[in-house]
């Protein structure tokens, strides 16, 4: 898992114009989540427009095929504006779905999940042809129901239906690397 904090809008205007300085390393071991608000320190927290989309979690293995599929390297979150990366779930699977996660310190519960669509931006950070790459591959959008704390390293996904690629310790909870 991989965890992003922006305190920054950082894509504003016309992406031809690059992307708004900020802070050097946005990437962080941990992250607070508070329900109806979003992660704690984030450009969305508390904004009424993101409540339900204050978090938006994608998965390694879509970033590794736009990147094998585009020949450009490796993509992360600084470059996809995405909260939580997810290693071992097609996070494009669980747009619909209510789901948790627990990397130790209790679940975090996310429910009103939807699609998070590509933006043009991505033509900027990621290369040409992503965002025609990422319709399918953009993860998703959805909003903490409790509060809670997520770190880097496993976790446990646990929803209500049973996933492709994860691997699977019981119906319905998924260990994730």
């Amino acid at each position: 898992m991989e965890l992003l904090v922006s305190p920054l809008h950082r894509f504003e205007g016309r992406p031809a114009d690059g992307p708004l300085s900020g802070p050097e390393n946005e990437l962080v071991g941990s992250i607070e989540l508070r329900a109806g608000l979003g992660i704690v320190g984030d450009r969305y927290f508390g904004k009424q427009a993101h409540r339900d989309s204050s978090v938006s979690v994608q998965s390694a293995e879509a970033l590794e095929a736009v990147s094998a599929e585009l020949g450009v390297p490796l993509p992360g979150l600084t470059q996809t504006r995405r909260n939580i990366l997810l290693r071992g779930v097609d996070a494009d699977s669980l747009i619909g779905a209510a789901f948790s996660l627990d990397s130790g310190d209790g679940e975090v519960v996310f429910a009103d999940t939807r699609s998070c669509r590509p933006c043009g931006w991505l033509e900027v950070t990621v290369g040409s042809g992503a965002h025609r790459a990422f319709k399918a591959r953009g993860g998703l959008r959805t909003g903490p129901a409790n509060d809670g704390r997520l770190r880097l390293g496993p976790a446990i996904l646990r929803t209500g239906t049973d996933l492709g690629g994860a691997q699977r310790t019981e119906r319905g909870v998924h260990r994730l690397h």
